[in-house]
């Protein structure tokens, strides 16, 4: 699978990719774990948004998280929202409960 085929997303998807299909992915990529209904998640949303714009190339997967969520427990995820930026579908950095653009810019730059 390559990252390209995911786009940015604006809303969480209810289906994941599985564990194979992340690993299987080529390119850099970001999974961003989360929920519609979380405030830190509506907190972060424009920080992600504004830096991903300059960052068009760079997949972004948006995944609702929460309980009976597979992929977010395989990532160890814990807090929303969480960033996990993967490097041919595997992890290179991650951050966790950010609101800041440059933020999330330091993290996507560390992939590239």
């Amino acid at each position: 699978m390559n990252a390209t085929q995911f786009g940015f997303n604006p809303e969480y998807a209810e289906e994941a990719p599985t564990l194979d299909e992340i690993n299987s992915l080529k390119g850099v990529a970001v999974l961003e774990f989360g929920a519609p209904w979380c405030g830190h998640c509506q907190a972060s949303h424009d920080a992600v948004k504004e830096t991903m714009q300059s960052y068009s190339d760079m997949a972004h997967i948006k995944v609702f998280d929460g309980k009976g969520k597979r992929l977010g427990r395989q990532f160890g995820v814990k807090l929303w929202p969480t960033l996990i930026v993967l490097k041919d579908g595997q992890e290179v950095s991650r951050i966790v409960r950010f609101t800041a653009s440059d933020a999330v810019r330091k993290l996507l730059d560390t992939a590239i």
